[in-house]
């Protein structure tokens, strides 16, 4: 059986050495070089976090993975399990943060929720009083996205994957119904199964199939800032879920971002869909100005002699529920794409589905049936009360 994988991305990449270890011939196409799109411009976070039971459990099989990366790829990806908190400025929001608490505390997730004085206890400076609660675990944390690609990378070759760099699909063959392999501008491969990994472009790649899915790119950006005083190497990452602040630690600086004043991008033109292959990679200097300024609002590290030193911008790949659709939509085409920012901390688990759905005919790691493409047609869409950045 050979597989050809649609996106060298983190999802893809993860798929492709997954396939690998099914026994499944696996052809990578990328149209750019590893990294050239999102994963190494995320946020890194990793957490078990989430309100629905298809999030955690994705998530919760992937951080087994995020656990011993160093020892299974021999690539330090500098994983730091130093705590996720979410905070809720309105009663409103905190009672939906206590009730999530509770889901997560069913089903093993070391949330808590936190108030008041306590709330201080788990970042530098963090001005509680501003705040009417959070969420917090221990267990979550967040990892160097770039170095993360790379791994998968390296070992998805070593496992005899083939990865075409700089090699573009231009349609998706299909007969009888059943897709059947690839068009790209060096040449036709057929193929058994394509998996569509492509993240932000994964409409485009469905298109060609003949299939719509309902996955938007929008930009959205990360400034790089040096605070006043250092943040604490153990502090957690940071979300503020009324206004989309978040605040991960880094060394001698923090990542700020955020998606404000009803848009994600935070752009001048105030429209967060972008073109995949026309997106500006580098920051707004008033989005960073304003996410600095969030961020003040959050802790007193980042006071008045904090400075902005860089940035940068990704795109996320959303779906209109913010989960992704993880199926095989039509014969012989498998969708992993749509995550909507959580495809990074994902990534591990849905190689792993990826490769029951192609070589086993269904998904046994995680029950995915709640991510089919159908579910919009339907009506009956999820729901993620922690979703923030």
């Amino acid at each position: 059986m050979h597989a050809v994988v649609v996106g060298g991305g983190i999802v893809g990449l993860a798929s492709a050495y997954s396939l690998r270890r099914h026994g499944v011939e696996v052809t990578v196409l990328e149209q750019g070089r590893i990294g050239h799109g999102s994963t190494p411009r995320a946020g890194g976070a990793i957490r078990e976090q989430f309100s629905t039971d298809v999030s955690v459990a994705l998530s919760r099989e992937s951080v087994a993975v995020w656990r011993d990366f160093a020892d299974r790829f021999d690539v330090d990806i500098d994983y730091r399990r130093n705590g996720y908190l979410f905070l809720a400025r309105t009663e409103a929001t905190a009672a939906a943060v206590r009730d999530v608490v509770a889901f997560l505390k069913d089903r093993g997730v070391p949330s808590r929720y936190v108030e008041g004085d306590d709330l201080g206890d788990h970042f530098p400076g963090l001005r509680t009083d501003q705040f009417t609660g959070g969420a917090y675990s221990p267990a979550d944390g967040y990892a160097d996205t770039e170095r993360a690609l790379q791994g998968y990378a390296l070992a998805a070759a070593r496992e005899g994957a083939a990865i075409h760099l700089g090699r573009r699909v231009t349609d998706v063959l299909r007969r009888d119904g059943r897709v059947i392999g690839v068009d790209t501008d060096d040449g036709t491969l057929e193929a058994d199964v394509v998996v569509n990994a492509a993240g932000a472009w994964a409409a485009r790649v469905g298109a060609l199939a003949g299939v719509d899915l309902p996955i938007r790119p929008e930009r959205r950006q990360l400034a790089v800032v040096e605070p006043d005083r250092a943040v604490i190497a153990d502090a957690p990452f940071v979300a503020e879920l009324d206004s989309g602040t978040f605040v991960r630690p880094a060394e001698k600086v923090a990542y700020v971002g955020g998606h404000f004043d009803g848009t994600d991008s935070g752009s001048e033109s105030g429209t967060a869909e972008a073109d995949p292959d026309a997106y500006d990679r580098g920051y707004d200097v008033p989005w960073a100005e304003t996410a600095l300024s969030r961020a003040q609002e959050v802790s007193a590290v980042f006071g008045p002699d904090s400075s902005i030193t860089g940035g940068w911008a990704g795109l996320y790949a959303m779906t209109p529920d913010h989960h992704p659709i993880v199926e095989e939509v039509v014969p012989g085409f498998v969708v992993a794409a749509g995550f909507s920012g959580h495809g990074f901390m994902q990534a591990p688990a849905t190689g792993q589905v990826v490769a029951e759905l192609v070589a086993d005919g269904a998904a046994s790691t995680v029950d995915v049936s709640r991510l089919t493409l159908d579910r919009f047609e339907r009506g009956v869409t999820l729901s993620e009360t922690l979703y923030s950045a």
